[in-house]
């Protein structure tokens, strides 16, 4: 009788977090390696018909944005593969609870697409949560679009809550503001 091959899970896989190492971006880091791992990160949310700017970003976007916050990318064995730009308490705009000092938040958040799922994003994210603390913020938030149910599922099971909707401009969804208090 042949053994059928057994499936692939998250549990078989290797943990790759052990070997992460976060950092700022450096000036020396090629912008077009952030630009095209966003792009790549999000293309499943374009397939959807989500129109994420960072689908359809090219490097003056990118650039624009790491030079307005901390700009923080995940290196594994020294390849790219995750990217996340923060905004201290203060430094958020956009939407009312944006525009509350209190309330740090984070966006341009993105892992290598074979990667996700390995605990990476985690990784990223409990820094930005970190870093967040360091600043006195006592909130930490970020937006996704409504449609994205998986998303906003990941970070409600992490401790996010929805507070409020927001349009953007340069987007074709409603978002959803998702916040988490700090302790």
């Amino acid at each position: 009788m042949s053994q059928q091959p057994r499936r692939a899970d998250h549990a078989d896989r290797e943990d790759p977090t052990d070997r992460l190492e976060i950092r700022l971006l450096k000036p020396e880091d090629a912008i077009s390696d952030v630009t095209l791992l966003v792009n790549r990160a999000y293309k499943r949310l374009a397939d959807l018909g989500l129109r994420y700017v960072a689908t359809w970003q090219g490097d003056d976007i990118t650039l624009k944005r790491v030079r307005d916050a901390e700009c923080y990318v995940g290196l594994l064995d020294g390849r790219l593969v995750a990217t996340l730009v923060f905004r201290a308490a203060g430094r958020t705009r956009g939407c009312p609870w944006y525009d509350r000092p209190d309330v740090s938040s984070f966006g341009q958040f993105g892992v290598e697409p074979e990667l996700q799922g390995r605990g990476i994003g985690s990784a990223m994210l409990a820094h930005a949560e970190n870093r967040a603390k360091e600043t006195g913020a006592k909130e930490i938030a970020c937006d996704t679009a409504e449609p994205a149910a998986h998303l906003i599922k990941w970070y409600r099971n992490r401790g996010y809550r929805f507070v409020e909707y927001a349009r953007w401009d340069v987007t074709n969804y409603r978002s959803v503001i998702l916040s988490k208090k700090l302790d």
